[in-house]
């Protein structure tokens, strides 16, 4: 097995590794989160399942956002439903930035337990992936509904369904006294094959994908979730009978909040004089609320 000279400097947490195995056309991406899924968690004082929903969220928000190279690309993941006890959870990656944020019925969720299922946090929801392409390439997205298991579940389908690439997905989260952590690895076939031969997408049983799946998806949560074991580490030992393996080191990762005085006045400036009116208080101050970071603006509009 050969490697790019990038693998040099191995990557534990806080930054996104991409790898590529030329020979069976897949391609990967693994990441593991703990300072900054720290630092958007301490925004709110989330319940433990809505902990262990967002920070599987929020690794999921990265492995996809890492697919897209071109900088200035946003993909935002959103679920909504219509029963259960979460109305709202929102991710998004931009180059390196991510934020997350949800929201919840607390009397609800106390009638759930301690570990909930998908269908008992949302009921009949559903999932939209948005991808928004730089330099006016487009934005796409993709709706599935919220079934099975978990996210990381859904997400699979997406890939499935909305784009007809064979992809597997694996996240694990944990929470102890030291704080949260969450780490996931996606892989992929190549959205086409060389130029030539067939588009690998359009057949999820091909041999070079079963071989890839089969091993990636021997991959532990124990191991995603180990400090000690380099995110490089995982790639070659998942991998390394392989003839080669490509490895490169992407963003790195930190809380993303976009929210700003600035912003806010200039998205207020928007609206039309008699509504911005409503919304002043008597010293014609207009409050508006982060939810992704819990702070508050008052904007003189």
């Amino acid at each position: 097995m050969t490697a790019t000279p990038e693998t040099t400097a191995e990557t534990y947490s806080g930054r996104l590794l991409a790898f590529t195995i030329p020979a069976r056309h897949a391609r990967g991406r693994i990441v593991r989160l703990d300072e900054t899924l720290d630092t958007i968690l301490a925004a709110h004082d989330y319940p433990a399942p809505i902990t262990h929903l967002l920070g599987e969220a929020l690794v999921l928000a990265v492995l996809m956002g890492g697919l897209v190279k071109d900088d200035g690309s946003q993909v935002t993941m959103q679920a909504q439903t219509e029963s259960g006890a979460v109305n709202l959870l929102v991710c998004d990656y931009k180059g390196g930035e991510l934020r997350g944020y949800v929201d919840f019925d607390e009397a609800k969720l106390a009638e759930l337990g301690a570990n909930p299922s998908l269908f008992a946090l949302f009921g009949k929801g559903y999932l939209a992936i948005t991808f928004d392409i730089a330099g006016g390439q487009g934005r796409y997205q993709g709706i599935v509904p919220l079934e099975g298991d978990s996210l990381t579940e859904a997400c699979e389908r997406y890939f499935y369904q909305s784009e007809q690439v064979p992809t597997l997905i694996r996240c694990a989260v944990r929470s102890d006294g030291s704080g949260v952590q969450a780490a996931g690895l996606l892989v992929q076939h190549l959205p086409e094959g060389e130029e030539g031969r067939e588009r690998l997408h359009a057949k999820l049983d091909h041999p070079e994908w079963e071989h890839v799946a089969i091993i990636a998806g021997s991959l532990r949560h124990e191991e995603l979730l180990d400090s000690k074991l380099s995110l490089e580490a995982i790639a070659w030992r998942l991998f390394h009978e392989e003839e080669e393996i490509r490895i490169e080191h992407g963003s790195a990762i930190a809380r993303g909040c976009r929210c700003s005085v600035a912003h806010y006045r200039d998205v207020l400036s928007r609206f039309p004089e008699e509504q911005r009116a409503e919304m002043r208080d008597d010293d014609g101050i207009v409050f508006v609320d982060c939810a992704f970071c819990s702070k508050q603006f008052g904007i003189e509009v």
